[in-house]
């Protein structure tokens, strides 16, 4: 770019204090500013354990009322995109079971939907495989995004090969390259076993560090992120996101499921390198959206980062 690393640090430390949208919104004039001073910005928004909640809680609910639901999301997610072009929307799974509507349309109804949202990617969650992979097959016409599990092995099962899985996906954004993988749950005991057959569940930390040492070496992605279906935290030795991030390496984020939990920020995990990563969740039945901005120098290395999780 042609710019010093000490001009470049000068002139981004007095744009930073000298304007408040970075810190109140990372705005479309502000973000206009930092990419002229060679900076690029990520949003990334996320769901888990959606649970086929189509419709908010009712408003009588004592706990959510009026809360969650596809219609008020998706306004959501189109005023969004409008302030930030470069963004990624994901899911960590458990798309399906919980209301009528998937005992109808077996998922039907929340692909399309989610597909309308503009989705780029979701997992596996365990509830995702409840009338069987089939079923999934059945349903994957009605997705227009991307189904990324790498610990799971398919081989055995009406699934092996299918076009719509990835073991990880990469997306470009602007200058940026954004490596997803995705890790799911073992399956025992909570998939009756005549749905899971064929599907073999593996090491959910190797699987993960095999690919993204792949897409941080070898695909020189600028950012990595996990999609997890294995839960936040567990009084036990039970895989769990914060246990495979300490044991993690080349993983930036973990976006998580399983356990509905709500986090009003990413906590920060050591990995096996002695490096941040970060862990997240936002509860379920989509009451809240989650959201991340990042700001990324000239150099691709991510510098800024404002958390903005919402209820829905």
């Amino acid at each position: 770019m042609g710019i010093s690393n000490y001009q470049t640090r000068r002139d981004f430390l007095k744009f930073t204090l000298g304007s408040a949208a970075i810190l109140s919104g990372l705005n479309a004039h502000s973000m206009a500013l930092l990419k002229n001073k060679g900076f690029e910005e990520l949003c990334i928004l996320y769901t888990n354990d959606q649970h086929s909640r189509i419709d908010p809680f009712p408003d009588n609910d004592p706990k959510h009322p009026g809360e969650g639901g596809f219609a008020k999301r998706a306004t959501v997610i189109e005023q969004i995109k409008q302030e930030h072009p470069n963004l990624l929307l994901l899911d960590a799974g458990d798309v399906f079971q919980g209301t009528p509507y998937f005992n109808y349309y077996h998922g039907e109804l929340e692909y399309k939907l989610m597909s309308m949202m503009g989705y780029d990617a979701t997992t596996f969650g365990n509830h995702d495989f409840d009338l069987g992979p089939e079923n999934l097959i059945a349903q994957f016409p009605h997705a227009r995004f991307d189904f990324i599990n790498c610990n799971y092995s398919f081989n055995d099962s009406v699934l092996h090969n299918h076009s719509k899985i990835s073991p990880y996906k990469i997306y470009k954004k602007g200058r940026l390259k954004i490596g997803v993988l995705g890790v799911g749950i073992d399956l025992q005991d909570l998939v009756d076993k005549n749905r899971q057959q064929g599907i073999v569940y593996r090491d959910p930390v190797e699987h993960a560090n095999k690919t993204a040492q792949i897409l941080k070496k070898d695909e020189k992605c600028d950012y990595v992120i996990c999609l997890s279906h294995l839960g936040y935290n567990y009084n036990s030795d039970k895989i769990s996101d914060v246990r495979l991030a300490q044991q993690s390496r080349h993983i930036d984020l973990i976006i998580g499921g399983h356990t509905h939990t709500f986090l009003n920020e990413p906590v920060e995990v050591k990995n096996a390198e002695n490096r941040s990563v970060q862990v997240t969740q936002a509860g379920w039945a989509g009451i809240w959206l989650g959201k991340i901005n990042l700001i990324f120098s000239e150099y691709n290395k991510k510098i800024i980062q404002k958390n903005d999780s919402r209820t829905i």
